[in-house]
């Protein structure tokens, strides 16, 4: 007997994050539609940089389908170079230090549902200091949901 059961971006970022120690996982639902709350969200070199609380600039490296290699520069002065997946509504980056989580689904009153993970990475392992993690997380979400709202 076989059982199939899609899973949506934003719950296939729990089942991700559900498997990084130390991951948080910060949802909401954005009174906008996907494709608006999608536009911001996966536009790497633009828009997230400006929503994202310890990022300065991220300049994409390479595109090869959905695998995409990125230089990121954080507001300390910090450099990153993220490898990872960006497909529609979902977005998965890792460097040596660093891990980003984003996904977006539509909500079932027009609206976006997102989840937002990330923080830094333990050296060598699939784990995330939680420290602070959540907090930034919430402030991301937030400057997000000010990004799609309009002025």
């Amino acid at each position: 007997m076989t059982y199939a059961h899609e899973v949506d971006p934003v719950a296939r970022l729990r089942i991700m994050a559900a498997g990084v120690p130390g991951a948080r996982v910060v949802e909401a639902t954005l009174p906008a539609p996907l494709e608006a709350v999608w536009a911001v969200m996966s536009d790497l070199e633009g828009e997230f940089g400006r929503f994202q609380p310890d990022m300065r600039s991220v300049r994409v490296l390479r595109v090869a389908g959905d695998r995409v290699e990125a230089l990121a520069r954080s507001k300390y002065g910090l450099r990153a170079r993220f490898h990872g997946v960006l497909r529609p509504g979902w977005c998965w980056l890792q460097s040596r230090f660093l891990i980003i989580g984003m996904a977006a689904a539509p909500a079932p009153d027009g609206g976006t549902r997102v989840a937002l993970t990330g923080g830094v990475r333990v050296p060598g392992r699939a784990a995330i200091v939680p420290v602070g993690a959540e907090r930034e997380l919430r402030l991301a979400m937030d400057r997000l949901a000010d990004r799609v709202s309009g002025p």
